[in-house]
């Protein structure tokens, strides 16, 4: 608990120590910017201050492009080199220096959570725990048709959470102290991506580039939770994450694409064993594993994906294993206006041991934000063996059991200070699962979670880009 109050003290004592900064640095009295600035031209050079640091575009400035390429919205930016729809919204700061644009984003969750608070003598946990993602990214033009950019993330949950991660039941995956990790979240690495990238524009409608991380993420998969608008309002990651995108932590990957108008086709080398047991450090970079993305952004509404990979040795603990791993999902945000937001995912994937069937999962989430409140959701059915379960010798390791997973929250942000927010928020799940699973883990087990979140205030974009 004492770790949480230090974080949360940190948290707050660097947002005013930037946002001092913004306000030594904000425009004349009397000349306020427009809510949302049409003139801008990404092409343009910037002829603003040497250094202001906004939330929105003010004229002279140059509204920051997609991370790789000089002709699409900065909103499209995921995680790793994924897509999301156009219309999606961004929580940050933005800070300009000289020919230089920065982002920063973010997001710490103060919680309480209870898992299986309705079976108290079956499998699962309750604790205080703080859930925590930073990213400083930032980019700049190279001659008139050249993008450079670099991307860094981490997190504080090897410092809060310790190895064991937070609690979450049927969650698997990675190891703690020589044993497999199962009913918890592991830990993010206090480095989660330190990449960089060059990407060239042929013309108005092709465009290419190369992405180089230690750590970073290959094209595998849709953007990643912590990214997806849909997903933003849940402190908890998906019980499906090592079916769909647990890859977003690969150390050492090397990605290129090519964008064709509204199409973009991408291929990965990287290292396909997991982060180990040290979050601290950077693991061996070994590029055995590949895979292999299709993006597609028919409007501004929608990202479509599909990809697939094989990752060589994936699991410390199972070093004979390789997994063919494929996926297909679909993003949807709309903005109807003043803050009154629509965002969802749908997605599939299947994980597949040679001479074993495929273990699939499919998750359907949405968030409703209706100016200061948010409703969201989440389901999952999720395929896991009971050697992911960690079942016990009485029952096949190869068995598979369905899980059903059901999730509803509601949060409210409470006060906005120096474009940082405060919000108040809750959520309930259930969890379903064959009878045969009773024994260890009751019946229809249940969780509840209270929790503050402070996060970015609402970037107002301008996505004309001419």
């Amino acid at each position: 608990m004492n770790r949480i109050v230090m974080l949360m003290l940190v948290m707050i004592g660097m947002s005013i120590s930037l946002f001092a900064q913004h306000e030594r640095h904000e425009m004349p009295a009397g000349k306020k910017p427009p809510e949302n600035d049409t003139s801008g031209n990404m092409h343009r050079h910037h002829r603003g201050h040497n250094r202001n640091i906004d939330t929105g575009m003010h004229p002279g400035k140059i509204p920051m492009s997609h991370s790789f390429s000089l002709n699409l919205p900065m909103n499209r930016n995921g995680s790793g080199t994924g897509w999301l729809p156009d219309a999606s919204p961004m929580y940050g700061y933005m800070i300009h220096s000289g020919k230089w644009m920065h982002m920063v984003h973010g997001s710490i969750f103060l919680r309480y959570d209870n898992q299986n608070f309705n079976n108290d003598d079956k499998r699962g946990d309750s604790r205080f725990d703080a859930p925590t993602w930073f990213m400083v990214m930032g980019q700049r033009k190279v001659g008139e048709k050249g993008l450079f950019h670099y991307s860094s993330m981490f997190s504080f949950d090897p410092v809060i959470e310790g190895g064991k991660g937070y609690p979450l039941l049927f969650q698997t995956g990675e190891s703690y102290e020589g044993k497999p990790l199962v009913d918890r979240q592991h830990p993010h690495d206090l480095f989660s991506e330190l990449s960089v990238s060059y990407a060239h524009a042929f013309t108005r409608d092709i465009d290419a580039f190369v992405y180089v991380g230690y750590p970073g993420e290959p094209a595998l998969g849709p953007v990643t939770f912590m990214h997806r608008p849909s997903a933003l309002d849940n402190p908890n990651s998906p019980i499906s994450h090592h079916w769909v995108d647990a890859t977003h932590i690969t150390f050492g990957v090397v990605t290129a694409g090519v964008r064709v108008g509204k199409f973009k086709l991408e291929g990965s080398s990287f290292t396909g064993r997991e982060p180990d047991e040290e979050r601290y450090g950077f693991d061996k970079p070994r590029f055995d594993s590949w895979s292999g993305r299709f993006s597609f952004n028919p409007t501004m509404n929608w990202a479509l994906q599909v990809s697939h990979g094989y990752l060589k040795s994936p699991e410390e603990l199972h070093p004979g294993e390789n997994i063919n791993k494929t996926t297909a999902s679909a993003i949807y945000s709309v903005d109807m206006g003043n803050e009154n937001r629509l965002n969802a995912t749908v997605l599939w994937g299947m994980n597949k041991q040679k001479e074993h069937d495929g273990e699939n999962a499919f998750m359907a989430e949405g968030a409703w934000r209706l100016s200061k409140a948010a409703i969201y959701t989440r389901y999952e059915f999720t395929e896991k063996s009971a050697e992911e379960l960690v079942l016990g010798p009485e029952i096949e390791e190869h068995q598979v059991f369905g899980v059903h997973a059901f999730t509803l929250g509601a949060n409210y942000d409470l006060f906005e200070i120096y474009k940082t927010r405060l919000a108040i928020g809750g959520q309930w799940s259930w969890y379903g699962a064959p009878q045969a699973l009773n024994t260890i883990y009751g019946n229809n087990p249940m969780a509840v979670q209270v929790y503050l979140r402070i996060y970015p205030a609402l970037m107002k974009m301008n996505m004309n880009m001419k």
